[in-house]
């Protein structure tokens, strides 16, 4: 499935159509349709015209694309909104995202009253108080409440010693726009933690949208990235804190802010866990009501701010994550895996390719390729690709594209081979749906903890995270052979701990309910790892005292210096050691190598696997795999053919740099392996006398010697295909020596470089630039897009004369790199400047077309290649 920009809207039914048929052509089964910002003015002129958001022409091609969707069989899903977070023109500012705002005035000396500070539309004064200090030092832990005198000044007491500060709580508004809008979306976005909020835009927003779809419904509605940046509070939070956890805020609101006593942290934990209750309650759970109400699923990227829990994911049918970094401390991608597993969720969705080699165009098959492994490596099986820009015929080629994001329609030239690249990524994502998740280890997030870092304008559970694991327990664990999945307290609570181990970092805070239900799973045969010390505090400024006591004893029993159960470790790095006393790994490898990657799939009767060397440089290694069953097969991840790799859970195992490979176990036994050894022939070398034709142009050449045609200078700037052909002679033992394999020759690795935005790529120079379809006498061989750059076409060959023609594509870079860049100053001054062209400014021509040496070669000399490099 691919994210849909519909950039205006400036869309029309035939394009819309079309569009729809080339995605299902190109091997894409769905679409995800998000209204963005405009490209270009209206111009009555060439009938070019942006639809205003929600209106009933833009609803109209809605409703055209629901049924043209359905007619192709492709799954539609909608965002209910346009841009991110949700928001519009439709929220007043008493519905949108609020903030606790806290002015600081000096208190000049003698002064008995203060002015009140201006409220402004949408705010309110919450209360007021006195404390020593300065606005930049004061005592919050001591303070003195303020009264008003009259409708805009506050009393000070008499006789006040030395500076103080005033300080003046107000209830109040981010003011945060509507992030990439589309004509007519412009307005605040709406406060996440208000009922009243999202049932305005159920109202205004998703109800037109679901009844434009008519009776095609949507396979899903989607909320993207939540990004509600500074949102701290709403209108009735004092209410609603005071219901939930049983007493006032409101005096305590200078130490919620600055405190340093022990009980000020819990006072910030009081008031996250009060935050993630009203946007679970008032915001995920009313949607994902409706959905269900309209017969489709709710789809949520549900991280970030605000104060989401992992928990959060249990009110979504799909949990969307997003970020590539497998091996890393924390990702949102795990996050909505963990979820997914814990909750028994089927599928977790990620938004993947998000700034793949930037610049836009700059993507090739070997990227997406590169990134879709590391979201299948933390347990993905369902790709949002970012993704597919509309793109007008007016447009042209390359055409219109997203600013954040690489182009995966047939604008781009190596679309050629996008049937065979999808056809990869959905064989993968339909593999890992199978069985059950495999992971052993379960992480116990110190979410409790991380509430209690809360600070006004950062109450986000995912940020405190990332500094709360650390950078060293991830990849400890998978380099150990083992693989997790997060889990926080409210999981445990109501669906308990599924894992044979349970790892316990750091956490500080713990509610005692769920210590209780974790001393029970200890006792059950659950074996509990604490990394650094054990829990000690209750959660909460009531609980604190009342429960901190039974934690430490449940603390002093479980991990007693004869626990058979538990075990206390002083660091990360100190788990893989402790786990291998209880559990083995998984899937060890040897040597060590950290950029191989496994996940792991149960069946009754089979364990699947799927290995990805993250590496721009080839890996041997052996792994021996955790497993009762007999057979071995390795599976093709390209063509879905299996080989039999005999009975042994030990396999010796080579990977080229991003090679993935399937291996299955099970007690079926395939076909035995054909014994009889391919036969070794010397090398032929077709680097020479090719002839290329480049069909944008029409231009030709014979080209002596193989060599990136943007060297040349009539092609510096060629974008397309080019089509290579030339003979060759084929000697009858070659045809009996089984594989003849084309041989593009090997990639070159590049250093690694800081990116400066979050994106990836491959550090990779390959031999071919960037595919290619391989012709043997007329007929399709293959395509040829990722190492190793190696293509068999014994099958199409004969002895003696040969035809063989490769067709390659390049990026559009070159082209892009021979035009002025698009002039967007009238469009910035009639809209706002909504977005900046990633990396656009400085475009050279990339080399593009076959490098060589190519060669004809035997399955010998290829695998001896590898072995040597």
């Amino acid at each position: 499935m691919v994210r849909w920009w519909w950039f205006g809207p400036a869309v029309e039914k035939d394009e819309l159509a079309r569009e729809l048929r080339t995605m299902k052509a190109g091997g894409i089964g769905g679409a995800e349709i998000q209204p963005v910002y405009a490209l270009e003015l209206d111009d009555s002129s060439r009938g070019f015209r942006n639809l205003p958001y929600l209106s009933k022409d833009f609803l109209d091609m809605v409703s055209f694309t629901a049924q043209t969707a359905h007619d192709l069989d492709m799954r539609l899903n909608l965002t209910l909104g346009s841009g991110w977070p949700y928001g519009g023109s439709y929220v007043p500012v008493n519905d949108a995202a609020g903030r606790l705002r806290i002015v600081a005035e000096p208190v000049p000396d003698g002064a008995t009253s203060l002015p009140i500070p201006s409220i402004r539309n949408g705010e309110k004064l919450l209360a007021a108080f006195l404390a020593s200090g300065t606005p930049a030092h004061y005592d919050a832990d001591h303070t003195h409440q303020l009264h008003s005198l009259g409708e805009y000044r506050l009393t000070l007491p008499a006789d006040l010693s030395g500076p103080h500060v005033a300080l003046s709580f107000i209830s109040s508004r981010t003011g945060q726009q509507v992030k990439r809008a589309a004509v007519g979306a412009e307005g605040f976005v709406l406060d996440h933690f208000s009922m009243e909020a999202i049932q305005n835009h159920i109202k205004h927003v998703a109800d037109p949208l679901i009844e434009a779809c008519g009776k095609n419904v949507p396979y899903s509605v989607f909320s993207d990235s939540l990004e509600v940046y500074e949102s701290d509070w709403t209108s009735n939070l004092l209410e609603e804190f005071r219901a939930r956890r049983g007493y006032d805020l409101t005096p305590h609101l200078p130490e919620l802010v600055a405190g340093t006593t022990p009980e000020a942290a819990d006072l910030r934990y009081d008031w996250g866990r009060t935050l993630a209750e009203l946007i679970d309650e008032h915001y995920l759970t009313p949607l994902n009501t409706w959905a269900h109400e309209h017969g489709t699923k709710f789809r949520s990227q549900s991280y970030g701010s605000p104060a989401v829990t992992l928990s959060s994911n249990a009110l979504v049918d799909l949990p969307e994550g997003e970020g590539s970094q497998w091996h890393g401390p924390f990702s949102f991608t795990r996050w909505a895996t963990s979820a997914s597993h814990v909750y028994g969720r089927p599928i977790a969705s990620s938004e993947t390719w998000t700034w793949l080699h930037s610049p836009s165009f700059r993507a090739t098959p070997l990227d997406m390729k590169a990134e879709a492994d590391t979201f299948f490596l933390q347990g993905i099986n369902q790709l949002v690709g970012h993704g597919w820009p509309y793109s007008p015929p007016s447009a042209g080629d390359p055409g219109w594209s997203f600013y954040a994001a690489a182009v995966f329609n047939n604008h781009n030239p190596w679309w050629i081979v996008m049937p065979d690249v999808m056809s990869y990524m959905s064989r993968m994502s339909y593999l890992l749906r199978q069985g059950k998740p495999a992971n052993d280890i379960a992480v116990l997030l110190p979410e409790e903890d991380g509430q209690a870092r809360f600070r006004p304008g950062h109450v986000s559970v995912t940020d405190e995270m990332r500094v709360l694991l650390g950078p060293d327990l991830a990849p400890v664990l998978l380099d150990a052979g083992y693989n997790f999945d997060f889990i926080d307290s409210a999981a445990i609570d109501h669906v308990g701990i599924k894992y044979p181990v349970l790892v316990m970092p750091n956490v500080e805070r713990i509610p005692i309910a769920t210590y209780k239900k974790i001393e029970e799973y200890a006792n059950r045969g659950g074996y509990v790892i604490a990394v650094k010390s054990p829990p000690s505090l209750a959660p909460g400024f009531v609980e604190l005292s009342r429960d901190s006591d039974p934690i430490n004893q449940i603390s002093r029993d479980l991990f007693a210096p004869d626990a058979k159960s538990a075990r206390l470790v002083a660091s990360p790095s100190d788990l893989g050691a402790a786990i291998g006393a209880v559990l083995k790994p998984d899937v060890p490898i040897s040597p060590a190598t950290p950029t191989v990657g496994f996940i792991h799939r149960k069946l009754p009767d089979a364990d699947i696997y799927f290995l990805a060397n993250t590496d721009n440089r080839p890996h041997a290694f052996d792994a021996t795999f955790r497993t009762t069953k007999a057979a071995v097969e390795f599976w093709n991840p390209f063509t879905g053919k299996s080989t039999n790799a005999g009975t042994s859970s030990k396999l010796s195992m080579h990977l080229a740099p991003y090679e993935s490979k399937v291996v299955i176990f099970s007690d079926h036994h395939a076909p035995a392996p054909d014994q009889s050894a391919p036969k070794e022939f010397a090398p032929i070398d077709l680097t020479h006398d090719w002839k290329v034709a480049f069909e944008k142009t029409g231009a030709t050449e014979t080209m002596q010697t193989l060599h990136s045609w943007s060297g040349d200078e009539a092609e510096k700037y060629y974008s397309g295909t080019a089509t290579y052909t030339r003979t060759v002679e084929i000697p009858e033992p070659v045809t009996k020596a089984g594989n003849v394999l084309l041989d593009f020759g090997l990639g070159t690795p590049v250093p690694r470089e800081q990116l400066h935005q979050a994106g990836t790529r491959t550090w990779y120079d390959p031999p071919l630039r960037e595919v290619a379809q391989v012709y043997v006498n007329g007929k399709l061989a293959g395509d040829v897009w990722h190492p190793p750059y190696l293509l068999n076409i014994a099958p199409l060959l004969h002895a003696g004369t040969n035809e063989l023609k490769i067709v390659v594509a390049n990026t559009a870079i070159n082209e892009l790199a021979g035009r002025a860049a698009p002039d967007y100053r009238l469009l910035n001054m009639r809209y706002g400047e909504k977005f900046t062209p990633q990396d656009m400014d400085h475009l050279e021509p990339l080399p593009s077309g076959i490098l060589g040496p190519l060669r004809l070669v035997s399955q010998q000399d290829a695998e001896q290649e590898e072995n040597q490099q």
